[in-house]
């Protein structure tokens, strides 16, 4: 198949997904709404930016003398999510000029727009009618970003008018898209967003326990985004602490984070929290095999790629109480979920779970099963496999 992916090309989501297709030898062309080099032997790479993808550089972290580095030390994460929710779509119209003609270059089998604000909005915009656009739907993108203002909801609906076809991470999602002018009678599918977990490198270490009596290791793996409730979780690691003294905390993709650095230096948790740069999926897994549980304190979700990671790598899941995730975690069996705004319900989660090593055993004997069934990433990226051939 010849295939046209929209996507976020430094994202390691979108790259595990596509890296599939190239490695079963289909002919992958990439258009990227941010600069990048992913290390892919794609067909073409094509950069065409929307919503400031064009100042944020080529790392996956922006650099900090980016336009999006200062924008990130000055403004608070909520501020530049509304700031891009509401020029972003100001971009669109000559991004899809530009995709037009890329895509009449290389004349597609089919295109696939990997989140809709704003790659599935580009390529409805400017991708050929004739040809079949399946557009993914991201865990926020119907919760969180198309009501947020009258331009993002008329291009998401656009989007999904435009689209034959639908891929979410989760039910919840097929179940709202016709809320949002996708019809219920074209195609759709429901596969882990980034492809599923890959088990050769998220397992479990043989020995976990043992070291958690010693110095139990708490992961947020989410970093910095609008609908992360960074606050409520950096203010439950007092109450942790005063249970747990020797508790330890790491925090990925927050060491240029203004507001993380507050928080630590205010409650005096230096020695107790590490805040990491980005790191890549090996590392990530290393630090989960390292951890009893992970935390992943959202108001908006899908199904997040680094939740099935921790639960594969053995880690006891803490997270939002959202529909979406109530179809991976049954609270108090595999996994618990509480109000991620509550510093009271986090902090009393961490405890229950870093107290009852039987509740993490079963969670972790249940979770290697559930990943193995349903997340497995070869499984998953076959089945997508075939819904392209359907499409």
């Amino acid at each position: 198949m010849r295939l046209l992916f929209v996507a976020d090309g430094r994202s390691p989501i979108a790259l595990n997904w596509i890296s599939y297709f190239v490695q079963a030898g289909h002919e992958v062309h990439l258009a990227s709404t941010f600069p990048c080099q992913p290390e892919l032997r794609l067909s073409s790479l094509e950069v065409i930016p929307v919503a400031f993808g064009g100042t944020a550089g080529m790392a996956a972290q922006p650099a900090t003398g980016s336009g999006s580095g200062r924008l990130r030390r000055l403004l608070p994460v909520g501020l530049r999510t509304a700031i891009r929710q509401w020029v972003g779509p100001l971009s669109l119209s000559g991004a899809a000029r530009r995709f037009t003609q890329v895509s009449a270059g290389i004349r597609p089998d089919l295109v696939h727009a990997m989140r809709i604000p704003y790659e599935g909005m580009l390529a409805a915009l400017g991708s050929d009618s004739g040809v079949p656009l399946l557009v993914s739907v991201w865990g926020n993108d119907f919760t969180l970003h198309a009501p947020s203002n009258p331009l993002l909801t008329r291009y998401t609906r656009l989007a999904l008018h435009r689209a034959s076809a639908l891929h979410a991470d989760c039910q919840r999602d097929i179940r709202l898209a016709p809320l949002w002018g996708f019809e219920a009678s074209k195609p759709a599918v429901v596969l882990p967003g980034g492809g599923g977990v890959q088990l050769d490198l998220f397992y479990q270490p043989e020995e976990r326990d043992s070291i958690a009596s010693l110095s139990p290791l708490v992961v947020n793996p989410r970093g910095f985004r609008a609908y992360v409730e960074n606050k409520a979780f950096f203010h439950a690691i007092p109450r942790v602490l005063e249970a747990y003294p020797q508790a330890r905390f790491a925090c990925p993709a927050m060491a240029t984070e203004a507001q993380a650095l507050r928080w630590v230096e205010q409650a005096n948790l230096a020695a107790q929290v590490e805040l990491l740069p980005r790191l890549a999926r090996r590392q990530m897994a290393d630090l989960f095999r390292r951890a009893q549980v992970a935390v992943s304190p959202t108001t908006h979700d899908g199904t997040p790629n680094t939740l099935l990671e921790a639960m594969a790598c053995g880690c006891f899941p803490i997270a939002g109480d959202l529909e979406s995730l109530r179809e991976w975690i049954t609270p108090g069996q595999n996994g618990l979920l509480v109000d991620p705004r509550s510093p009271q319900a986090l902090a009393g989660a961490m405890i229950t779970a870093l107290s009852d090593s039987q509740l993490r055993l079963d969670a972790r004997e249940q979770n290697t099963r559930l990943v193995a069934e349903r997340a497995d990433y070869r499984r998953v990226m076959e089945k997508a496999e075939a819904f392209y051939r359907q499409l």
